[in-house]
């Protein structure tokens, strides 16, 4: 037994075993039949029972499926910046947070395109509570991150997640993806949690909490997608936010959310891969004696790789051309891009209320302010 057993990926050992388990299940028949329209039930049923490695049913199934994602609902992935990573260096990616699914996923089959490690992936357990869902989870190199905890278990859940990433790291040469904040951005300010850092330091071995980062080798990653399959799911709270009313999820809104991301149209979508954080952390060391600081910094040089490598889309301008009735960047879309988005703004909201008008263009448009803050957009 490891003190990681409850929230760890399957061994190689055991695939096959939980393959078994679902390979009759009707949304593995779902996901098997997108994934390979032209290939007969009994084909892929016997192909996945002879899987035994993680890494083969990624490869094999999951990164098709991805593929299939891309080809149905988006106009094409483009990447850059992993071609400045080793071959055979496992890193510590922190991405802004815009899909449940993709982002990993996308992030993963980058990896594997580059011929890099891929990452073991943190999911927060309150996604995977139908049993289906967490063996594929498990089957697809996922951890679970522990939600809903009282303050005492969330400390102790913090320490085993961070001394289980440290290791993944450091012994299993595993590279990591963990979102650079608890739950997905709703407003399309894409900040980093300190304590998501706070977790990650709580395994340090090192007198200087810079000296521990420096051995996780952090990557910072930004991910756009120019349509955000989720945008309409995410104006209830927004709305609640702006009323100052608590927002209660309705009973299955994690699962339809994880599958209108990976459904909904999305047109274009980069990755940009950062610096690995080296000199940084030399300069926040030399600058900064207490922790706190060293983490509130951090952060800083997190959000500053992120904001100024993301890529902006032609909506991002039009959002926030509308949002502030201008013609600031015109330059930045045609007439028929802004009647597109105009479109989609009357068909998923009710522009008569302005804080849902605002709310939705806020979530495009933020991006656009962020990145004024770097340099001239």
């Amino acid at each position: 037994m490891s003190k990681f057993d409850h929230i760890r990926p399957y061994y190689d050992s055991e695939v096959n075993e939980a393959i078994r388990s679902v390979v009759h299940h009707p949304m593995m028949k779902a996901l098997m039949s997108f994934t390979f329209p032209d290939v007969e039930e009994a084909v892929w049923t016997e192909q996945l029972k002879k899987t035994h490695s993680k890494r083969d049913f990624q490869i094999n199934f999951i990164y098709q499926a991805i593929q299939m994602v891309l080809k149905k609902s988006s106009e094409g992935l483009t990447t850059s910046g992993f071609e400045k990573l080793g071959k055979h260096t496992p890193y510590l990616y922190i991405s802004n947070h815009r899909d449940i699914i993709l982002d990993t996923s996308l992030i993963n089959v980058s990896l594997y395109d580059h011929k890099l490690i891929m990452t073991a992936s943190a999911i927060g357990d309150n996604l995977v509570q139908k049993a289906f869902l967490h063996t594929l989870s498990k089957l697809n190199r996922n951890f679970l991150v522990q939600r809903s905890l009282s303050p005492r278990e969330l400390l102790q859940s913090s320490k085993l997640m961070s001394e289980y990433i440290y290791q993944l790291l450091t012994r299993e040469n595993r590279s990591v993806w963990i979102a650079q904040r608890e739950g997905r951005t709703k407003d399309g300010n894409d900040t980093t949690q300190q304590g998501v850092l706070k977790m990650l330091a709580m395994a340090s071995d090192e007198d200087n909490l810079m000296d521990y980062f420096k051995k996780m080798k952090i990557v910072p990653v930004s991910i756009s997608y120019e349509y955000d399959p989720t945008d309409m799911l995410k104006m209830p709270r927004l709305m609640a936010e702006a009323n100052d009313e608590i927002y209660i999820k309705e009973k299955n809104e994690d699962f339809m959310t994880l599958i209108s991301g990976i459904m909904g149209q999305k047109k274009r979508i980069h990755i940009q891969v950062g610096e690995i954080l080296d000199s940084e952390l030399d300069r926040i060391k030399e600058e900064h004696d207490n922790q706190n600081k060293q983490i509130q910094a951090l952060a800083q040089v997190i959000d500053d790789s992120i904001l100024a490598s993301y890529k902006l889309w032609p909506t991002n301008y039009i959002a926030y051309d509308l949002l502030h009735n201008t013609n600031q960047f015109a330059a930045h879309y045609t007439d028929k891009e802004k009647q597109l988005f105009e479109r989609r703004l009357e068909m998923r909201i009710d522009i008569e209320n302005k804080i849902v008008r605002e709310g939705f263009l806020a979530m495009y448009a933020n991006p656009v302010v962020n990145k004024m803050k770097y340099q001239n957009v």
